[in-house]
């Protein structure tokens, strides 16, 4: 076990992983977020509702789940907005499999069967979550003995990032619209006293959170022995920035550009785009990646690291930030003016090399993409992306195509950033008709199952749809809408809507296509 010690944080990884984690073949895959899937519970979990999706995927032979990230999250839900890069979500945990490890009682779920089951209502279902969470800690309390060894070797394993996580949830609920930069000054500049008295102050808050990740660690964990156990790769995602109101942020605020109060002085996006003639402005904090290479990139190898171990495959979401990045002055209003600023990617991924050699990586370089991102990407051999809906807005050269591009893709009807693809169709502009029409030669009530096909019958090596689209579904499935803050990440499917026809389909169409 390799250790890097920086400021009194230990990143700990370990170096001796197996060369290669993951078998990148010709495959295919659904993507869902595990708060979409079906359920009566108010939110999608790591319950049951997991289990029979991974004996669907298999059923139908199919290879891949991908998911979105896992982490809490705060105003706007948004799992890329989440307090941690490394914490999951107590929403996603499932209390089916609570009630199997007597921590709750079955009668004691009623409270969660209210709610909707057609989208997650996330303000009604948390408060009603957590006081259930809150019995089952206090019961894991009570037979405490029965957990310990498995508690000890987690906290262990985990305290590298968990201890920092779980003071930093525990301040929060004190007041949880504060920010942390604008908590006391001896807290928020992390004056070892102070954080010493809070430790001492709020243990039990602390203890509780740290019950959240242990349950939360098991649950996924046993989910992807499963998954694996059944053929299917679990694929995640990772993205580039990590919100300003986090602990990570907190617990290591020299990697990131911020001014003497812990506000950041530039933020995150990306120039106007096919999303937004203003560009997106997310305000996360950039790096300081000098100073990141001055610390041996120790906070990026621990996330690369971690995350090797909670998938088979990553995504890095806005991978082109890892050769230069979008860096726009705090106070703008937009992402109009801003500036590519270099990043050291490059020294990154070598040093990730190093450790693990091939790297089970896709890269997510979609939008205004350079040769140089393109070098970086294909120096590591990483899989890159090509998105179906973007294929057809010019003309047969477009690089999105399935005739333009190679096997190391990853190729997806749309992304969880898409209009679904029957909505896509319906909006789409005059031309985009046109080329649809011109390149399938089919009505338009069958396009949609012909850009299925298009992408299962590629070349790309992973074929990915969005479960909307293998449902057919229109724009009232949407996952996100880039640019907007409520209304998002609500979408959940029912177990009716996947009639055994479109079961039939999937693996009829993937056997077809040797994806199987």
């Amino acid at each position: 076990m390799e250790i890097y010690s920086v400021q009194k944080k230990r990143f700990i990884f370990d170096p001796n992983l197996e060369k290669v984690r993951s078998n990148m073949t010709r495959s295919s895959g659904i993507l869902l977020h595990i708060s979409s899937l079906p359920g009566k519970y108010g939110v999608g979990t790591l319950g049951e509702e997991a289990y029979d999706f991974v004996d669907f995927l298999r059923e139908t032979d199919q290879k891949l789940w991908q998911i979105l990230p896992l982490g809490p999250t705060g105003f706007g839900n948004s799992p890329y907005q989440s307090y941690s890069a490394f914490a999951g979500s107590d929403l996603l945990i499932g209390v089916d499999r609570l009630v199997k490890d007597n921590l709750l009682k079955k009668s004691e779920l009623a409270d969660l069967t209210k709610f909707s089951d057609k989208k997650v209502e996330y303000e009604q279902v948390a408060p009603v979550k957590t006081a259930l969470l809150k019995k089952a800690f206090k019961r894991f309390n009570e037979k405490f003995d029965l957990y310990k060894e498995d508690y000890f070797n987690f906290l262990g394993e985990h305290s590298w990032w968990l201890d920092d996580y779980s003071l930093f949830q525990s301040l929060k609920e004190q007041d949880p619209d504060l920010i942390w930069n604008k908590w006391k000054k001896p807290v928020k500049q992390r004056d070892q006293l102070a954080i010493d008295k809070a430790h001492l102050e709020f243990a039990e808050a602390i203890n509780y959170q740290r019950f959240i990740q242990f349950i939360f660690f098991k649950q996924w964990f046993d989910l992807k022995e499963y998954a694996n156990n059944h053929d299917v790769q679990l694929f995640g995602d990772m993205p580039l920035y990590v919100s300003l109101d986090s602990a990570d942020v907190w617990g290591n605020q020299d990697i990131f550009l911020l001014d003497d109060k812990g506000n950041p002085t530039h933020v995150g996006g990306v120039p106007p785009d096919y999303f937004s003639e203003t560009g997106q402005l997310w305000g996360n904090p950039v790096f300081d990646w000098e100073r990141l290479a001055e610390r041996d990139f120790d906070w990026w190898m621990a996330r690369l690291h971690f995350s090797f171990k909670m998938y088979d495959l990553i995504r890095i979401d806005h991978f082109r930030g890892l050769e230069s990045f979008w860096s726009v002055e705090a106070d703008e209003k937009t992402a109009i003016k801003g500036e590519w600023v270099p990043a050291k990617g490059l020294e990154l991924l070598k040093l990730l090399k190093s450790q693990i050699g091939e790297l089970p990586v896709i890269a997510e370089d979609l939008g205004v993409i350079t040769p140089e991102v393109e070098n970086l990407r294909d120096e590591f051999e990483l899989v890159g992306m090509k998105v179906l809906q973007f294929a057809y807005a010019s003309d047969e050269t477009n690089e999105h195509l399935p005739h333009n591009f190679g096997e190391n893709f990853v190729v997806y009807t749309g992304t969880h950033d898409n209009d679904t693809t029957v909505g896509w169709i319906k909006s789409a502009t005059i031309d985009e008709r046109q080329n649809l029409k011109y390149y399938f030669n089919v009505g338009i009530a069958k396009l949609s199952d012909r850009i299925i096909e298009a992408a299962w019958a590629s070349v790309a090596k992973m074929a990915i749809v969005p479960m909307q689209d293998l449902l057919a579904l229109d724009s009232k499935g949407r996952m996100n809408v880039p640019g907007t803050a409520v209304g998002n990440w609500e979408w959940r499917f029912k177990w009716e809507q996947l009639k055994s026809s479109k079961k039939e389909y999937l693996k009829e169409l993937t056997k077809r296509y040797n994806r199987s």
